[in-house]
């Protein structure tokens, strides 16, 4: 039986990463990775740009943004549009999941 491991890295707000590590992890160039932070889609810590650090929120994010730009052809714009669309919807969820829970007797 061939079986296969997989390893890798738990993320969270903890946890930064450099911009050459979050275009590893995205397969995304530092071009684009750039042009997200300029749109104010990811907000690195750190003044250079050599210095940038991201957060494990900022990956999920750097992730999405990429792959809404490569499968669906949307441009920065309509990228960042899309994912405060999508913040949105999930805070909504939440708060509709907590006034449930309240209502339970």
């Amino acid at each position: 039986m061939n079986q296969k491991s997989l390893t890798g890295v738990v993320l969270d707000e903890r946890v930064e990463i450099s911009l050459v590590e979050l275009c590893d992890a995205c397969s995304a160039s530092v071009d684009w990775i750039v042009e997200l932070v300029e749109e104010g889609v990811l907000r690195p810590g750190g003044q250079e740009q050599t210095r940038w650090r991201f957060s494990g929120a900022c990956l999920l994010k750097a992730r999405t943004a990429t792959r809404l730009h490569h499968d669906l052809q949307i441009n920065i714009a309509g990228v960042a549009l899309a994912l405060d669309l999508l913040a949105e919807n999930e805070a909504m969820r939440r708060r509709l999941q907590r006034l449930e829970a309240e209502r339970e007797p």
